[in-house]
């Protein structure tokens, strides 16, 4: 078994090791998201947690880690006697990215429950994770059906299995920790709220701090046990202190007036629903149990605000996860009672390693001592808030003639856009697809692992073969061949590329302000159906991509939102730039459908001796390729010489104006991008 890097010799992250701590002591809390850039030892942390939880005791042979002294009375391998047990070490349970439904909560041999009635069951990682950690590393990456049953097992303490009719409970609890960089995307609202904590690492911007990482990683390379050894009497301390925390939680007492401070403070930053109030309550106990106390204080309250309502105040993905500190301290002041005194140095192991930083004293600072979280590095764009409609001065480094970014206008909700036909792609919510959710269309043989079965289809196939196969009672005789898998017809997510036009055509009459308004919108509508997004700027001689494909539709609206805007049309080039991005992406994810949506008024003034010729020809080349395509007529004024419908028309896509595109318009409610397509299909033959 390889060493794993000792949690107490992670450097800085107070909050993040905090975080996990405070899981250890009181699973219930909810788990811990751990958001932040790429190499900053999110796993490495979390990874590191399972050496400090204590021995499990289990019934001795049973696969679900029942406890003994009080073992599940629905055990798939129960019924269990109370008795003495043994003991394991508590296990890390990590959940792949490409797991499938039935390794997450174990597969149910459909073929031995028709024939034999006999409930054959494999258990999966849930039941691996009971009573431990479950890890989703990128778990914004995960598929939403498998993010719905890992959350439900979370939040119920159990994990059902049911295949037509046929089921098995186990109980599943477990401290569920995820990682994630929010630069590939975001979770949903209401699926971050299913986190009890979340937390931002960021890599530490202090030299000295910096090479302490690096020469604390370099000496666990050469020698990963002696560098564990180094480290044993902190680990064995905080081990005590975890196991001394569960056992005061107990006695922890939550009056009144705190119980006031969080509803307040809830009530104050307007989060959705009770599970904050119930969620902050259950850390400030557990922090109290931490710093060896068995009174809850303000200060616990603060800190569990910190750690728990920072995510549940996003309204949209563009929105930063944050808190206002100075309204935390000016409510919990108003609603502050009587409280004991706090002890400033509570007794306990774990006061801190070698480096002195370790998360001793229960409660790390926030906001001295170390660099906060959330603090922008030198080289951030700052935010453009007043619209520029007349080119006043151009910014250093802009191109002749461009004007400075505006702002964009209030996003609204959109039509549905989709692609046409039938796809196989990611699931997702936007064009139709073959799902392994959905509503049934059909059957067919299972071409791997039966994970659907078609009732019906399978007895169907198996009811003329009764006779030949010696049937002589009521039950129906099944073989591995009858079996049918159900075929199903869902939703999938696809490639929303916006081909941007930012002329100077663009920026007359303000239009552009309406024009990024339009594009956000349709980001938002692409960040709800799960899409993939990219963008693709024109203006001036060329194009470029400004963006490439991702799921992170706020880095792609960080994008739209410092877009300049000036200089001629280079509409071919445009199209050829999305053609290449289509190209390649093509080959990385062939499932995924893409979708070309392009925003300009039609006009072609650059990019060659003919520039409408050429606008043309590369509009074809998507047609060719049958690419679906949208575009968003940005023409204003009384007098239009529709030059976008026309681009529609050689792109073989359908064109709606800035108005038709709101969800809310009388000329939107019926036009459909297959529409246009079959139209399209039907004039070429």
């Amino acid at each position: 078994m390889s060493t794993r890097y000792p949690f107490t010799a992670v450097v800085g992250m107070d909050d993040l090791r905090l975080a996990l701590l405070l899981n250890a002591v009181s699973p219930a809390v909810g788990g811990v998201l751990v958001r932040g850039e790429k190499g900053t030892a999110k796993s490495t942390a979390v990874r590191a947690l399972a050496e400090l939880l204590p021995a499990v005791p289990v019934v001795a042979g049973c696969r679900f880690s029942c406890d003994p002294v009080s073992p599940d009375p629905g055990c798939p391998d129960g019924p269990h006697e109370a008795g003495p047990g043994a003991e394991r070490p508590a296990r890390m349970v990590e959940l792949p990215v490409g797991a499938s439904e039935d390794r997450l909560v174990g597969a149910l041999d459909i073929e031995k429950a028709l024939a034999d009635g006999v409930k054959a069951f494999e258990p999966g990682l849930l039941a691996d994770a009971h009573r431990g950690i479950l890890y989703v590393d990128e778990v914004n990456l995960l598929h939403d059906h498998l993010i719905d049953l890992l959350l439900d097992a979370a939040a119920m303490g159990s994990s059902y299995v049911e295949r037509e009719g046929v089921s098995v409970r186990h109980a599943a609890r477990f401290l569920l920790v995820g990682t994630m960089n929010p630069e590939e995307g975001e979770l949903r609202p209401q699926l971050l709220d299913r986190f009890g904590l979340t937390v931002e690492v960021a890599a530490s911007r202090e030299p000295e701090q910096r090479v302490e990482v690096v020469r604390r990683r370099l000496a666990f390379e050469d020698d990963p046990a002696a560098f564990a050894a180094r480290w044993t009497g902190e680990e064995t301390a905080l081990r005590g202190r975890i196991v001394a925390a569960r056992a005061l939680l107990p006695q922890v007492t939550l009056g009144d007036a705190v119980l006031l401070q969080i509803a307040a403070t809830c009530a104050a930053f307007e989060v959705d629903g009770m599970r904050a109030d119930i969620v902050m309550a259950r850390t400030a106990t557990a922090l109290a149990a931490w710093a060896g106390r068995t009174e809850v204080t303000s200060e616990d309250v603060r800190q569990a605000a910190l750690l728990a309502l920072p995510h549940r105040r996003r309204r949209s993905p563009f929105d930063a996860p944050g808190l206002d500190e100075d309204k935390l301290d000016e409510t919990l002041e108003q609603f502050k009672g009587d409280e004991p005194e706090e002890d400033p140095e509570p007794d306990g192991p774990g006061d801190g390693g070698p480096d002195g930083g370790g998360p001793g004293g229960g409660i790390p600072p926030q906001g001295e001592g170390h660099a906060p979280d959330d603090v922008a590095p030198d080289d951030a764009p700052a935010p453009e808030d007043v619209p520029a409609p007349e080119p006043a001065s151009a910014p250093q480094g802009a191109r002749a003639g461009e004007r400075a970014a505006v702002k964009a206008a209030e996003p609204f909700r959109t039509k549905m856009l989709s692609v046409p036909g039938l796809g196989e792609g990611a699931a997702g919510r936007r064009s139709r697809a073959r799902t392994e959710h959905g509503r049934t269309t059909g059957a067919t043989r299972p071409r791997g692992a039966l994970t659907k079965l078609h009732l019906a289809a399978t007895v169907r196939a198996a009811a003329p073969h009764q006779k030949a196969r010696g049937r002589t009672g009521r039950g129906l005789v099944v073989r591995r061949d009858d079996l049918r898998q159900a075929t199903r017809e869902g939703r999938e997510g696809n490639l929303v590329l916006f081909a941007v036009d930012a002329s100077g055509s663009m920026a007359a009459r303000q239009r552009m302000s309406a024009v990024k308004g339009a594009v956000l919108s349709l980001l938002l509508d692409a960040y709800q159906r799960r899409d993939k997004v990219g963008l693709v700027t024109f203006r001036g001689r060329d194009a470029e991509v400004a963006l490439p494909p991702t799921s992170s539709v706020d880095a792609a609206a960080a994008r739209l939102e410092q877009l300049p805007t000036g200089g001629r049309t280079p509409l071919s080039a445009g199209l050829l730039k999305a053609h290449d991005v289509l190209r390649v992406e093509r080959l990385r994810d062939p499932s995924r459908r893409p979708l070309l949506v392009v925003v300009t008024d039609g006009r072609a003034t650059g990019g060659g001796a003919d520039p409408v010729a050429l606008a043309a020809r590369a509009a074809r080349l998507h047609a060719a390729e049958g690419t679906a395509s949208v575009v968003v007529d940005c023409e204003t004024g009384p007098v239009r010489l529709g030059l976008a419908v026309s681009l529609a028309r050689e792109l073989g896509g359908t064109a709606v104006s800035l108005d038709e595109l709101r969800a809310d318009s009388i000329a939107g409610l019926v036009r459909d991008v297959q529409g246009t397509h079959r139209t399209t299909a039907r004039r070429a033959a």
